[in-house]
């Protein structure tokens, strides 16, 4: 079995959800992250703030800077995630299908490097 993370793909300063519209949204997306549960393929989700709530951390020398924001300026960024474990790519992304229909976004299916020990 592999993990996979399936992020969901926010465009930056876009149009947000009418309150109404956000109710749907997070009810199909509860519904999605319910059967990945009772799949028995749920690892972990959340949602993400956005960019401006972002802290960076970048090595110079010896030392760590730490700036308040993004790294770079993005049409779009990761607003949530989750992480399942399935056995292959299609089963994946069959998920992911799930998760960019339910949250009326573009979602990004990615797997994790296998690690030993």
């Amino acid at each position: 079995m592999t993990h996979y993370l399936i992020s969901v793909v926010e465009p930056a300063g876009g149009q947000q959800p009418t309150p109404e519209e956000l109710e749907l949204i997070t009810r199909d997306v509860e519904k999605v992250d319910a059967d990945m549960r009772e799949a028995g393929v749920w690892v972990f989700a959340g949602g993400l703030h956005g960019p401006e709530a972002s802290t960076t951390l970048r090595p110079q020398g010896e030392e760590i800077v730490v700036t308040d924001g993004p790294f770079a300026e993005a049409k779009e960024y990761i607003g949530g995630f989750s992480v399942v474990e399935v056995p292959d790519l299609d089963a994946a992304l069959a998920w992911g299908r799930r998760m960019s229909a339910a949250c009326t976004l573009p979602v990004e299916v990615r797997p994790f490097h296998v690690t030993t020990g």
